[in-house]
């Protein structure tokens, strides 16, 4: 019961934690043209192409970044205390706490922030493309950086900012050219990969 209490507080302080800067950002620049959620991007999903085809495309791209990482962190990280370490040997209480783990504490606070407030922001500056690319190796970056220090390798670094940089890319396009700018695409598939790679440590 600890781990899910805190857990659930753990992951609502998070949640908060990472708006604060958007929000502050809304309030300076768009607080009179647009609400906070449709700017930030939890917004209603607005379909712009077909169902079938990005359901493919998303499976695909999900199965081989899950397939390569999982293979490159079993190979090159055994030892090294993972964020879903915590659940290892845990029973049903492990499961409800990676619920809150995978769609608050990482999904829901890292789109708000990279994928709802950067992506949006530097698109708007500099352009989709440029903007998706700056979001998504910060994404990278975020994830690969840690490791790096973790394990005192370059290469480590290197290859957990990219696999991860590149899938960030992979759901910004999701949400910005398949559903119309809404992060909920990007949060449920966060979210689920994050839940999943907690289930399976348990």
């Amino acid at each position: 019961m600890p781990l899910l209490i805190s857990e659930l507080l753990g992951s609502v302080f998070q949640v908060i934690l990472f708006s604060v800067i958007p929000f502050i950002w809304w309030v300076i620049t768009s607080r009179k043209k647009e609400n906070f959620l449709k700017w930030i991007g939890l917004k209603k999903l607005k379909k712009e192409s077909s169902m079938v085809s990005t359901l493919i495309i998303t499976v695909a791209a999900t199965l081989i970044y899950c397939i390569l990482t999982s293979s490159y962190v079993i190979k090159n990280l055994e030892g090294v205390t993972t964020a879903t370490s915590q659940f290892a040997g845990q029973s049903y209480i492990g499961i409800a706490a990676a619920l809150a783990y995978g769609y608050l504490r990482t999904g829901l606070s890292e789109e708000l922030v990279f994928r709802g407030f950067l992506l949006k922001r530097l698109s708007s500056k500099f352009g989709y493309v440029i903007g998706n690319i700056l979001q998504a190796l910060l994404f990278g970056l975020l994830h690969g950086v840690p490791f790096g220090i973790a394990t005192k390798n370059i290469g480590v670094m290197i290859v957990l900012t990219l696999l991860p940089g590149a899938f960030g890319y992979f759901q910004g396009w999701l949400n910005e050219k398949r559903f119309g700018g809404s992060i909920i695409p990007s949060w449920i598939l966060h979210g689920t990969i994050n839940f999943i790679s907690a289930v399976l440590t348990i």
